[in-house]
């Protein structure tokens, strides 16, 4: 079972776009096009609960009051480099919002995040960011990222990934357990190097054709 703060988006065209992304014969191009195709279904889900406001406007028949996204801008925060691939299509779907980045590598030897790079919007305080990353595997690069976002001052955050492993989801809850997580799958395991099984192998490097 899930932990709480977890969901799992189970809509069909969901899984069946990532059954396509998990073949090994799925070649980069259309692995990015699929992950383009189910970050918008994730975005979808992700910002159900997004708070609007009543407006007046004018339609060709008549003045009414109608709803509108309330407050700042959300915040896409991709960490580097595969989290591109999710934020990309993310932005298709909420073109206004801001776009951060946290740049994080795993030392292969402790796999454990190192940090190279950090840059957020203005204001973050003030706005919903959704951290993104194809994969939560040990979790330890989604809890030193997320922890950098609230250093900077980040109120209310979200987690969105496409695979999670069991392993990542209990690391990641309890450094933060104040951050949803929506992802696509729950896989069964890690390997001896920390890859999700079955997973779909390394996401960053599907989606730019690098090993």
């Amino acid at each position: 079972m899930p932990a709480s703060n977890v969901t799992v988006v189970s809509h069909p065209l969901v899984q069946h776009k990532l059954t396509l992304m998990r073949d090994v014969g799925t070649p980069s191009n259309k692995f990015r096009a699929l992950l383009r195709e189910i970050s918008l279904l994730l975005t979808y889900e992700i910002c159900r609960d997004l708070e609007t406001e009543l407006v007046e406007i004018t339609t060709p028949l008549e003045t009414f009051m109608a709803p509108r996204l309330e407050g700042k801008k959300l915040c896409f925060i991709s960490i580097l480099r595969a989290g591109n691939g999710l934020v990309d299509g993310m932005l298709d779907l909420v073109p206004s919002a801001r776009v951060g980045h946290v740049g994080l590598y795993r030392d292969p030897r402790t796999l454990k995040p190192v940090e190279y790079y950090l840059k957020l919007p203005d204001r973050i305080e003030e706005r919903l960011c959704i951290c993104v990353d194809p994969m939560l595997a040990t979790g330890n690069s989604a809890v030193a990222a997320v922890q950098r976002i609230k250093e900077a001052g980040a109120k209310r955050i979200k987690f969105v990934c496409l695979l999670a492993a069991p392993v990542g989801i209990e690391t990641f809850s309890a450094a933060h357990p104040d951050v949803p997580i929506l992802t696509a799958a729950i896989d069964r395991e890690l390997n001896d190097h920390a890859y999700i099984v079955p997973g779909l192998g390394d996401a960053g490097d599907r989606i730019y054709g690098t090993k």
